[in-house]
Formats: structure tokens, sequence, C-alpha cells
């Protein structure tokens, strides 16, 4: 048997795109050092940043392939609350304060302290388990087994989150004035806003087929 079902697999990845794109702390952290001081600078905020979300993420895998095993028969009843969770931060988007990405203060130190300074972003932040939790049960099939495809999908979250991240760096470094307008960031904010409560509205209309 095919270890993780396609269609959840495929809708996993695309939903986990969307999430990444939200500049939460370690994109502002990202851009602000690539506008200020380079690309290079940006990527070792990226680099730094994915080792620490790399390790959350082995953690949180550990944390629910245990859970989901005690909580069994709450399955459904965790997935109803994850599609909720991300109805929530598709509202909280929406209404966010339009911020200027290229207006935040970057970093001071040398190369290696950015890097640093990444990793402990994505490593002291503690909505990130919790996401994670909400987010991959949406995702899991119940009839296969669950340690294959909390590993296949742990491995595309943080290849889909060095990726974008990694764009982030790129075009901050080279084009600055998407990042300077209020409205630009109104539009993004409304943008990934919609998808995510669309997302959640979604997974929750499956739930009762």
């Amino acid at each position: 048997m095919v270890p993780i079902d396609a269609s959840l697999f495929t809708a996993f990845c695309l939903a986990t795109a969307v999430l990444i794109m939200i500049p939460g702390p370690i994109v502002t952290l990202v851009v602000a050092n690539s506008i200020s001081r380079g690309t290079r600078f940006g990527v070792a905020s990226v680099a730094g940043a994915s080792l620490g979300s790399g390790l959350l993420i082995i953690v949180g895998a550990f944390g629910m392939t245990s859970l989901l095993a005690i909580l069994a028969d709450w399955f459904d009843i965790l997935r109803w609350a994850g599609a909720a969770y991300l109805v929530y931060l598709g509202i909280r988007q929406w209404r966010a304060t339009p911020v200027a990405l290229a207006n935040l203060e970057p970093d001071s130190g040398p190369l290696k302290g950015v890097f640093l300074h990444g990793f402990v972003v994505a490593i002291t932040n503690p909505k990130t388990i919790f996401f994670y939790a909400a987010f991959f049960p949406q995702f899991i099939d119940p009839t296969r087994a669950l340690a294959p495809q909390l590993a296949l999908m742990s491995a595309a979250f943080l290849i889909i989150a060095v990726s974008i991240d990694g764009a982030y760096a790129v075009l901050a470094g080279r084009l600055r004035f998407i990042f300077v307008s209020q409205s630009r960031a109104r539009l993004r904010n409304r943008l990934v806003g919609g998808l995510l409560i669309a997302t959640g509205i979604g997974l929750a209309a499956a739930r009762r087929t």
C-alpha cells in the first residue's frame, strides 16, 4: 500500500504553501535582513530558521504519533478543531494591520550571528508545535500507518518552507519595492487570509461527506 493518500498529500502541500506565505517572525526577519544587508544575510536567516523548524517538526511528529495513538477515538474531534483553527488564522490574517516589511529592523551582527538568530526565532516560538498539532492531522488517513505519513508530511513541510522563505530572501534583496507598499501588504493579508478561511471551511465540509 502507498504510505500516504495522494489527494490528501497534494492538499497538504498546497495548504502548507499558503500558510508559510504568511509574514510571521521568520519571514519578517528574512525580509528585513535581505533588504538592509543583502540577499546572503536573508539566506543565512532562512538556514538558521530552517534548522530550528526542522527540530520542532521532529519533536512535533513524535508527539503527534503518541498523542494520536492515545486519542484514536478522538481523532475526528481533533481534525474538526484543526479546521476551526485554520479559519481562525484566516480571519486574523484578513483583519491584520498591514505592515510594510521593508521598514522592519534587521540584524546587525555577522553572518554567523544572523544564522543563530534565525535558529533562535524558530525554536523559541511556542505557537509552532501547537500549529503542527492542529494542522497535520487534517491530512492524515487513519486507515494507513501513521509514522510514514508524518515522515513524508514533515519532509514536504520543511522543503516548502525553505523554498518559500528562500524566495522571500531573494525577492526582498532584489525587488525591494514589493515590500515597501502598505497597500500591497493589505492585499497580501486579504489573499492569504481568504485562502486560509477557504481551506478550513473546505476541510470541515469534507468531514461531513
